[in-house]
């Protein structure tokens, strides 16, 4: 799950994450995002964006991506209420298993993408899920969710909860020295709790940068002291959101209010994984007859993965063409995100392109700054993920 600014906010105060004066001392670039004061990067500490989203690469990161929005939904019938508004399959979805979901309007637009974890205890009556979702669109959410769900459903927003993301190759290896056994057994979209100081700590194996790694829901009270505890590690460093950003679009990942909005469906975003075989058997969630039409029979366009020829980068809102200056250039997309890409060592960029252009391989034009720059439509994720996944017997 990703986020993105929201004009909204700009002329309101930014909030206060718990973990302000913490990011500050480490002299911390702060900018407002999402209605929040948050890192961008951390100058004195490796050097800069580039070199941050090498260390993640290579080590592991810690990002505070406390403006996300989390949600405790719960009661009697509470995964049929929320499939209801999304596409997921929330009934099959066991305890500790974690689904990437998107919430729809009437007509099949995004409203927002987000994680889904089943977090029932054991014997409990009623179904419990957490859920994770875009700081900028986090209030819209839950007033959506209020209108929506059932009467006997509860929705609770841990506002005193404080999230971090530990990412990267060593991420594990982090994660056990300060909390012993609580990376465990766990895979990639697994989740769990573990007891740490005397509060309880919720931990997701996934992660939003294309690395291994985890999610980490304490106590806002306890955010300090467990940041402290992780960086006061040689493999970790504190990393902020610019290489958040340039880790997710290398992995292919959309980016909500620009890849995605309510003016993409599904299909056309290629979400399609997100809706399971019994869903689009049966339907049943908003906007369904025209995400499954369009998932069988083939969306108007397409999202799609860019590289770029040069160093220039395409940035969200640069004209897509297809043709050549001899026969004459013709519209046929627009770039959604983009920038450079240090793993990859060039500029890539994500947009939509008309069907017909959006095979691997082909070439197009993409105008920035009134230069015609050359690309080539490519697969994503454009780095491999390297998810700690199940090994298959």
């Amino acid at each position: 799950m990703s986020d993105t600014e929201n004009p909204e906010f700009e002329d309101e105060a930014p909030a206060i994450l718990p973990l302000d004066s913490w990011h500050r001392a480490r002299g911390a670039r702060m900018v407002p995002f999402a209605g929040y004061e948050m890192p961008i990067q951390y100058p004195g500490q490796l050097g800069g964006i580039i070199a941050e989203h090498n260390w993640t690469r290579e080590s592991a990161g810690l990002f505070d991506v406390s403006h996300m929005g989390q949600l405790l939904v719960s009661g009697e019938g509470v995964a049929e209420a929320l499939e209801a508004l999304m596409p997921g399959d929330f009934s099959a979805l066991k305890p500790g298993r974690i689904r990437y979901s998107l919430l729809l309007d009437e007509n099949g637009g995004i409203l927002d993408d987000l994680m889904v974890t089943n977090v029932t205890a054991a014997g409990a009556v009623h179904a419990t899920f957490y859920l994770v979702v875009n700081g900028a669109t986090k209030w819209d959410d839950i007033g959506h969710l209020r209108e929506y769900l059932p009467d006997e459903i509860t929705l609770t927003h841990l506002d005193e909860q404080a999230l971090l993301a530990l990412q990267g190759p060593k991420a594990a290896e982090a994660l056990e020295q300060v909390v012993p056994g609580a990376a465990g057994d766990l895979v990639f979209m697994q989740g769990t709790s573990r007891e740490w100081q005397g509060v309880e700590l919720g931990i997701a194996r996934s992660g939003y940068t294309g690395e291994d790694g985890f999610e980490l829901s304490v106590p806002a009270e306890k955010a300090t002291a467990l940041a402290d505890a992780l960086c006061a590690l040689d493999i970790v460093k504190p990393i902020g959101l610019g290489a958040r950003d340039s880790l997710r679009l290398e992995a292919g990942l959309p980016l909500y209010g620009h890849d995605i909005t309510t003016d993409t469906d599904p299909a056309s975003a290629d979400l399609g994984f997100a809706i399971s075989k019994r869903r689009r058997e049966e339907g049943g969630f908003p906007g369904a007859e025209t995400i499954l039409s369009r998932l069988s029979g083939g969306a108007a366009t397409k999202r799609v993965g860019l590289t770029i020829e040069g160093r220039m980068a395409a940035r969200e809102g640069a004209a897509i063409f297809a043709g050549n200056e001899q026969a004459g250039y013709e519209q046929v997309g627009a770039v959604t995100s983009g920038g450079f890409a240090p793993t990859v060592g060039g500029p890539v960029a994500m947009g939509y392109v008309e069907i017909e252009y959006a095979t691997p391989g082909t070439r197009l034009t993409i105008e920035v700054r009134g230069k015609m720059l050359d690309a080539t439509v490519a697969p994503m994720p454009f780095v491999p993920h390297r998810y700690h996944r199940k090994q298959k017997v």
